[in-house]
């Protein structure tokens, strides 16, 4: 009889601490080793993306974020983005033959979410962490097609090293999955935002495996990604600054507090049904 009070007890305990753990993954840790460009489709400027990815082991709803790049000292923000994407083949055409080196582990061909500010379901604001901050490396035109995907990179990088943090008005709803983020900034005129790298492998911040390395592609490449640091820059790989804010999913907890609740009635019936024996 203790045994099965005990296990009641238990069960409660658990469905407590799963309805209160909230969701946090962190690897916003930015360094100097490469920026590449990301940015939404706007006049005169074809769209880009970079991508790197996080895990989710519980059904989530992602509520923001933060994640770091460079800009140029009094630019202009006209929009900023988030993306999702799953991990290739799902959301893809596995039948046609791509035009890179590989698919395997690259973001999928089409989003599985998006937020936008001039969507008004995204709201975000800056933090300036360097006036004056210089990217060895950068990726911005040369995102090719395989045999010419390999360019080493464009140069340095100059500007504001800034930091986005993201409020999701309508939060972004993960079920358990392997996924990768995408971060878009459009600024005016002729100006780019370019995604900063951060820790690989993952030391100071939330570690988990396989931690997949990051990817980039622009409007002539789509529906293809090529790796940013083994295709474009070549002999070596990158993670992206970012963190990700979320809550359990009511539904997911709701469920899981049912079964809890059902599997505590039976019990306690085989503690009356013993104790009247």
């Amino acid at each position: 009889m203790k045994k099965l009070i005990l296990l009641v007890l238990l069960s409660a305990s658990f469905v407590t601490a799963r309805i209160n753990a909230n969701f946090f993954y962190n690897n916003d840790f930015p360094n100097n080793l490469i920026g590449t460009a990301s940015r939404p489709e706007s006049a005169g400027k074809i769209e880009i993306e970079s991508a790197d990815d996080f895990l989710l082991n519980s059904h989530v709803n992602i509520t923001s974020a933060t994640f770091t790049g460079i800009i140029p000292a009094n630019s202009t923000i006209n929009d900023v983005r988030v993306e999702i994407y799953r991990v290739f083949p799902k959301d893809s055409d596995t039948v046609r033959t791509p035009n890179v080196l590989t698919r395997t582990n690259s973001p999928s061909d089409v989003a599985f979410a998006d937020r936008s500010s001039n969507d008004g379901n995204l709201s975000f604001s800056t933090s300036v962490l360097s006036a004056n901050f210089t990217a060895l490396n950068s990726v911005l035109n040369g995102i090719n097609p395989s045999p010419n995907q390999t360019t080493g990179g464009e140069g340095p990088v100059t500007g504001e090293e800034v930091r986005f943090t993201i409020d999701l008005l309508t939060p972004i709803n993960l079920p358990i999955d392997h996924y990768f983020f995408i971060p878009q900034v459009e600024l005016a005129g002729t100006d780019n935002f370019f995604w900063l790298p951060s820790e690989r492998p993952i030391v100071s911040g939330t570690p988990f495996s396989p931690d997949l390395q990051s990817w980039i592609r622009n409007a002539d490449l789509d529906p293809d990604w090529s790796r940013i640091g083994a295709d474009v820059v070549g002999g070596t790989t990158f993670n992206g600054a970012f963190s990700l804010t979320g809550v359990p999913d009511s539904g997911s907890t709701a469920l899981l507090l049912s079964i809890a609740v059902v599997a505590m009635f039976y019990l306690r019936r085989r503690v009356c049904s013993a104790t009247i024996r």
